[in-house]
């Protein structure tokens, strides 16, 4: 980079700041543009030759010449139209935008718009140009009349519009490929507005001079559109943190506060239960680790299942004086030994 090229220290840290620089090609393109816009005013203003090549165009009627092409040519024209190639422009745009993590395509392309707008609109009302059709005197330019054709709005609309794309390229390849796309549309769409008799052939010539110019005129308000992107994310940002839904506070008792009421357990949700302190046997202590009062621990006896009661045998004590019995009291062998007894 030569000396004269470098920026200052504080642009160079902010990118968004920096100026830009105009290299040869930019220059020689934005001298010419700028000639050919001022020699297009200046030849229809004084009545030259270009307007007499006006008149001879008009009078030729292209669309009667070959009437073939005009259905198609009426719907081609919308290319240049406003409306439908902003909106299909934008589209796509939007998408890069949201891949690409940037508002810049999307505002790139709405400050053309309003460049071209500004400009080519204010042209327009100053010149007041009557279209072929409305052509009063023959051999004359038309010009502060009634009329708003000067310099062709859909010539420089295409030019703005498509052209965009090929400004936005972010690769060699595809900025020479969307250009050339971009100066086919514009082309063909300010050839289809002279074929159809809506303007004059300097009109076309004009508006192709007013949408390079808008384009040539885009780095230099690449500061403005990133402090615009900077001012609208922070909107943006502010907005979505006022729509977030206000945090619920937690169930849990805050430390420090005298009362806290605990949250209330739904239908589908089991009680949780209350940690207990586990206490060894022997070791009386009077607060838990909770720091809440406990009774000392009680040692529990116990209780041993009952031993079933079975038909044999008595639930009487024994004593020493009495005479334990057989254990079987029915039978062959209790009766011989009953006789036995009452008999010996």
């Amino acid at each position: 980079m030569r000396t004269e090229d470098k920026l200052p220290a504080s642009e160079e840290r902010r990118p968004d700041l920096a100026r830009p620089r105009m290299t040869r090609t930019r220059f020689w393109l934005l001298g010419t543009t700028l000639a050919v816009y001022a020699a297009t005013v200046i030849g229809v203003l004084t009545t030259s030759w270009l307007v007499k090549l006006d008149w001879q165009i008009m009078l030729f009627r292209p669309y009667k010449q070959w009437p073939e092409f005009h259905t198609f040519l009426d719907y081609f024209v919308v290319m240049g139209q406003r409306g439908p190639t902003a909106v299909a422009v934008a589209a796509w745009l939007g998408w890069c935008c949201y891949r690409q993590r940037t508002l810049r395509p999307l505002l790139a392309l709405g400050t053309s718009l309003l460049l071209l707008n500004a400009t080519v609109g204010a042209v327009k009302i100053g010149f007041g140009r009557l279209g072929p059709h409305y052509a009063t005197t023959v051999g004359s330019n038309e010009m502060w009349g009634t009329g708003d054709i000067f310099p062709s709005g859909h010539t420089a609309n295409a030019v703005v519009t498509w052209g965009i794309l090929a400004y936005l390229a972010t690769t060699p390849v595809a900025r020479r490929v969307a250009s050339l796309i971009a100066a086919g549309f514009a082309f063909g769409v300010g050839m289809t507005t002279v074929y159809l008799g809506t303007h004059w052939l300097s009109d076309v010539v004009l508006g192709w001079a007013a949408g390079v110019l808008v384009l040539l005129a885009l780095p230099w308000l690449e500061p403005a559109m990133a402090r615009a992107e900077v001012l609208l994310l922070t909107l943006w940002r502010r907005m979505r943190e006022g729509w977030a839904p206000a945090p619920v506070p937690s169930g849990r008792p805050v430390a420090g506060t005298p009362l806290a009421t605990p949250r209330a357990a739904r239908d589908d949700e089991l009680p949780a239960r209350e940690p207990v302190a586990v206490v060894r046997p022997g070791v009386a202590t009077g607060r838990g680790p909770d720091t809440r009062p406990h009774h000392p621990v009680r040692q529990h006896t116990v209780r041993s299942e009952r031993t079933p009661v079975t038909p044999v045998g008595s639930r009487r004590p024994p004593h020493a004086d009495r005479v334990a019995r057989a254990t079987t009291p029915f039978g062959p062998s209790g009766a011989s030994r009953g006789r036995t007894a009452t008999g010996g």
